[in-house]
């Protein structure tokens, strides 16, 4: 999946950007002639794709790391007919919030000139406009930074560094922020009547009944992994969700976790998972395992089963003991069916169940596979292969789908979520027919029939209607039969997050730093804050340095000394040590606000102020918590004078 670097024996000269039919984030077309004096990293990617999902949040550490002397340029070379269009790179950019220049290269014009064989692959690109090293699939952050960082100090060494940033033109995100932000799946129960909804774009889960009542949201609206009350806990892209009584799993799938809400406590918890992009068969207990984003979720009797879409895998949770670990799926991406351990899946999107069969929209193939639950055999439903696809009805193999993301059951029939079609089909499961049952197969938002649909991407049956997760509408739809008839699904007094207030204390232009939780062992500890100087500078003499720890409302079993809550002088150095001490109940979280005066040695009349918030979210846990937080950040170098 991954290769190593091919760094040049002999300088090739980078080709031009040429041939691209759109750009985004930019003002208009990008050239390498233009951008000499900066290292280039193009990002050659489809949407679709899960390993290239995997590396955005790579780049955006690397764009933070060097602001000055790297340019990050996406490369968009479509697997699929429906992401060659530039409107649906633009609804991908919003999704993912990427806010480097993206070019729509749909012809392989600059894939090919690049002979580039596999998404994603990373070109660095030298200050001079040569080609230094590519690396395809994901897992490269280090490697990159080593790169990178060697560039720029050669580049320094022969005058060939232009540090700047670049001029960008964001994409406006034309919907207004509406109560729905690209939900990805949804679950109806017809026993309780209830609705769940991935809120992905949101960071939550929304509760609604079947009449549209909003009956609760469970998580903040901010993204992160923190656990806790409905109000408190955070999702990061959260997508396929099942429910088991008075728990309802999520599939956090932008942490890699699995979490458990408990509906009648209202509280949020990690089940399975590390937090870390991790593949592995092993068997384990749930949160000593890595997981590769979990996309969806299906139970049957007492086993989770998990599509683990990045590791190309059906997983399997034990809802009674919490031990996790391989189902089916030998690990390559493709299509084999077989046993369960020579079985190949591709990017495992879907989950459903009728007690015999589990259902999986695999979605790389653009296929629905079934695995027999009582000896786990894999077979291919209907559909094609890796570059098999199309909109095709007809009977199993003969039939064509394109990037299938969500499947429900139902009646001796399997609802599919055809999501680059923009349609919902319909499996005969006696007959293994696929017919098109609702949707014209162009993205629109229309009730009439024929209904229009945008990439949706998750289905439930409930109560004899189909639930529709119509993620680029950022609604849900409600399909129902005899006649059919589509309609928007009501959420009643259902409204966005409120965007996270400046805080009260808070300093200008202070950078905000999230921390993952933490797990703080009861009794006494230490948090070690360093602010590291850019080279060449030193403190700014006579100038007061500060520090102080702010306590989030709310936050139990957590308590800093009084004279180590604040402290401000002109001798204070980083890095300094703050006592504190924590409850084993504790729980919530806290700021840790450090900021720093500094000049250039041998010029103080450039100097700069900078302030770090770090905000740590807490729990107060005897088993693997730890004693001694350390929180650190590097000052980059400032690019001009100080005010």
């Amino acid at each position: 999946m991954a290769t190593r670097s091919t760094l040049q024996t002999g300088p090739i000269r980078a080709p031009e950007l040429e041939g691209g039919v759109g750009w985004l984030n930019a003002p208009g077309p990008l050239s390498l002639a233009a951008l000499r004096g900066k290292v280039v990293l193009l990002d050659f990617w489809t949407y679709c794709c899960i390993n290239c999902m995997h590396v955005i949040p790579d780049l955006k550490a690397l764009e933070a790391k060097y602001p000055n002397e790297l340019i990050v340029i996406g490369v968009h070379s479509a697997k699929f007919t429906n992401e060659k269009d530039t409107n649906s790179i633009r609804q991908a950019i919003a999704r993912y919030d990427i806010q480097h220049p993206v070019v729509n290269d749909a012809n392989f014009a600059i894939w090919n000139a690049y002979a580039v064989r596999a998404w994603p692959t990373l070109t660095l690109i030298t200050p001079d406009g040569y080609v230094a090293s590519q690396y395809s699939g994901e897992g490269h952050y280090a490697a990159l930074d080593r790169d990178i960082a060697a560039i720029i100090a050669e580049a320094k060494r022969k005058g060939t560094l232009k540090p700047g940033t670049l001029e960008t033109a964001l994409e406006p995100f034309k919907e207004p922020d509406r109560p729905l932000r690209f939900p990805g799946k949804v679950h109806a129960d017809a026993a309780s009547r209830r609705v769940f909804i991935a809120d992905t774009g949101h960071h939550r889960v929304v509760v609604a009944g079947f009449d549209g009542m909003v009956l609760d949201t469970i998580g903040s609206g901010a993204p992160g992994a923190r656990n806790g009350p409905y109000s408190f806990a955070e999702f990061r892209h959260p997508q396929g969700l099942a429910l088991d009584g008075d728990f309802l799993y999520v599939a956090d799938t932008g942490n890699h976790l699995i979490r458990r809400v408990n509906l009648k406590t209202k509280e949020v918890e990690t089940v399975a998972g590390t937090g870390k992009n991790e593949r592995g068969a092993q068997m384990g207990l749930g949160t000593s395992i890595g997981l590769s984003s979990p996309w969806d979720l299906a139970i049957h009797e007492r086993t989770l089963f998990i599509a683990m879409a990045g590791a190309h895998q059906i997983w399997q949770y034990n809802l009674d003991t919490g031990t996790i670990g391989w189902y089916a799926g030998a690990g390559g991406e493709g299509r084999r069916d077989g046993a369960p351990e020579v079985a190949l899946f591709a990017q495992p999107s879907g989950l459903a169940t009728d007690g015999k069969r589990l259902y999986v929209a695999d979605s790389e193939i653009s296929a629905i596979r079934a695995i027999d639950l009582a000896d786990g055999n894999v077979t291919t439903l209907a559909g094609g292969d890796l570059f098999d696809f199309g909109d095709v009805n007809g009977k199993g193999e003969n039939a064509r789908f394109q990037h299938p993301l969500g499947v429900a059951v139902a009646e001796r029939r399997l609802y599919v979520a055809d999501s680059y079609n923009h349609k919902i089909r319909a499996i005969d499961l006696r007959s293994r027919f696929v017919s098109n049952l609702i949707g014209s197969g162009k993205p629109g938002l229309q009730n009439d029939i024929p209904a229009l649909f945008h990439e949706p991407g998750g289905v439930s049956f409930a109560d004899g209607k189909l639930f529709v997760a119509d993620t680029n509408n950022h609604v849900t739809r409600v399909v129902e039969f005899e006649p059919t008839r589509v309609s928007l699904f009501p959420l009643d007094k259902l409204a966005a997050p409120t965007p996270v207030k400046r805080k009260a204390d808070a300093l200008p232009n202070e950078e905000q730093v999230g921390v993952p939780a933490q797990r703080l062992a009861p009794g006494a500890g230490e948090i070690i804050v360093d602010v590291k100087l850019p080279p060449g500078f030193k403190y700014a003499p006579g100038a007061e340095q500060r520090y102080f720890v702010s306590i989030e409302a709310g936050t139990e079993g957590f308590t800093v000394p009084a004279k180590a809550m604040a402290i401000t002088g002109e001798k204070l150095r980083f890095p300094v040590t703050i006592p504190y001490a924590v409850t084993a109940d504790g729980m919530g979280a806290f700021d840790v606000v450090a900021s720093v005066t500094y000049c250039k040695e041998g010029n103080e009349g450039f100097c700069a102020v900078t302030t770090y918030r770090f905000h740590v979210p807490f729990i107060g846990r005897a088993k693997g918590g730890i004693k001694r937080l350390a929180l650190q950040k590097q000052i980059p170098a400032p690019t001009s004078p100080a005010p």
